[in-house]
């Protein structure tokens, strides 16, 4: 693999997951918090009280915490703000979040929408490489090996071939109709959305 290919991979790996992080903030019942300092509360309760594991988690020193925690700072800068949002929403409603990937898993599937490169046959060919929209419905059984690929924390090649193979099976070998050899490759993403 070359560096290209490598940082082709993580930037495609980083568009699955924040569909994923999209896909699962609309699943929600109640809104996250929003607030710095509601956020801080919410989540040193995740730590079990301990603001030291807080400041940790978030690369910040145990006194910011303590500050936002007492309302003395409320603006927290732009790097610190974007971590609150985020280590938030991936700890709020864990049981909602886990329905919707059990029922994905087990019957109603996963829907991925997006616009990248797809490469299917030689240049010249109705099948030559390009860019494409494709919406997908995608099977219970194929959703399970996506998230399995991205709850074991895999490289960013799995996740990538994962989510490739997915797309290859739903949209252009149909199941294994008439193409179930044909080789497909998935580049480039420009935007991906999942839909539980």
């Amino acid at each position: 693999m070359t560096a290209d290919d490598v940082t082709r991979a993580a930037r495609t790996r980083v568009k699955i997951l924040e569909g994923f992080a999209r896909a699962e903030r609309a699943l929600f019942t109640r809104p996250a918090p929003t607030s710095a300092r509601a956020q801080m509360k919410f989540l040193r309760t995740r730590e079990e009280g301990s603001t030291k594991s807080l400041a940790e988690r978030l690369g910040v020193s145990r006194k910011t915490v303590q500050r936002y925690l007492s309302g003395a700072s409320t603006k927290p800068n732009k790097r610190l703000q974007q971590a609150l949002m985020q280590e938030t929403e991936s700890e709020w409603q864990p049981q909602v979040r886990a329905q919707a990937r059990q029922r994905a898993a087990s019957s109603d599937g996963l829907v991925i929408s997006c616009r990248a490169y797809f490469g299917l046959g030689p240049e010249g060919t109705s099948d030559a490489g390009r860019v494409r929209d494709i919406t997908v419905a995608v099977s219970p059984s194929h959703a399970a090996a996506i998230m399995a690929a991205r709850e074991e924390g895999t490289t960013e090649s799995n996740l990538h071939d994962a989510v490739a193979e997915v797309i290859a099976d739903a949209y252009f070998r149909q199941g294994g109709g008439g193409r179930a050899g044909l080789e497909v490759k998935f580049t480039d993403v420009e935007w991906l959305n999942i839909t539980f």
